[in-house]
């Protein structure tokens, strides 16, 4: 199928975000912004689990319960990401690594699957991985079945409200190509505070 041309600028973009975080996680090179390839230590679990200020939401054992402010662990299986019924808590809790990481593989896999799959992954159901080397592989994963997903879209699929049935979000109102272009800006964001967080671990004890 030709991809529509309104969606060629929207997926080049997302694939530079998802690239680009991709390396900063796992190496072994990144960009470094003016085309000079510099070393990455891949994430590993100390720094994937790092809390930078108190009473961080973060990802956590299911056994341990959840954090300050939390009232519940998100997902299923033994590690679970910090949540709270609305309305959050205020100011929001700085978020982990972890938290962050784990939020955007969720949407991807679960925005996807209510796309271009069985439209039937829930929030409850979701696994969060409790190790950076899990965690990364995750997000691989959920980034490449959204890119699928897109790879389906039409001309008219990207003009179509609730051609995604993801629940959590407004896809119920929104056509399709606001919602791909909504996805790239989280990971753009959530891609730069990963980042920037990572660089904050490597200067803790400078």
């Amino acid at each position: 199928m030709t991809l529509p041309l309104r969606l060629i600028p929207l997926l080049e973009q997302y694939d530079f975000a998802c690239e680009r975080l991709l390396s900063r996680l796992a190496g072994p090179l990144m960009d470094s912004g003016n085309g000079v390839d510099i070393g990455v230590v891949p994430l590993g679990d100390d720094e994937y689990l790092w809390e930078p200020a108190p009473g961080c939401w973060s990802v956590r054992r299911r056994d341990d319960g959840p954090g300050e402010r939390a009232t519940a662990l998100a997902g299923a299986g033994a590690w679970g990401r910090d949540s709270a019924d609305s309305p959050h808590p205020f100011p929001p809790p700085f978020t982990t690594l972890a938290w962050r990481l784990s939020h955007l593989s969720e949407m991807l896999t679960l925005r996807a699957d209510h796309t271009r799959g069985s439209r039937s992954l829930t929030r409850e159901g979701y696994r969060t991985p409790g190790d950076a080397a899990g965690a990364v592989a995750a997000f691989e994963s959920a980034s490449a079945a959204w890119r699928e997903a897109l790879l389906s879209a039409d001309e008219a699929a990207l003009d179509t409200i609730g051609y995604s049935t993801y629940p959590n979000g407004s896809d119920a109102e929104d056509e399709f190509v606001d919602i791909v272009w909504w996805v790239n800006q989280e990971v753009l964001h959530h891609g730069a505070e990963i980042a920037l967080l990572r660089d904050l671990y490597d200067a803790r004890a400078s």
